[in-house]
């Protein structure tokens, strides 16, 4: 028999998970997360270029 599939805690403090809040266990972590993406403590990496044409498409 198969045992239930363990599923990790929350994101920002590791308590158990709220379905209400999915992936987090509170509206309070689900803020904290939110202020992270909006004061830039998270970023997704973006190479910039140096040529300005490459950044036009072309026709």
């Amino acid at each position: 028999m198969k045992e239930p599939k363990k599923t990790g805690g929350c994101v920002i403090c590791g308590n158990p998970k709220d379905e209400r809040y999915k992936p987090f266990c509170s509206k309070r972590c689900a803020d904290v997360d939110l202020n992270r993406w909006f004061s830039g403590a998270y970023a997704i990496p973006a190479v910039e270029s140096d040529d300005p044409k490459s950044d036009e498409s072309q026709s």
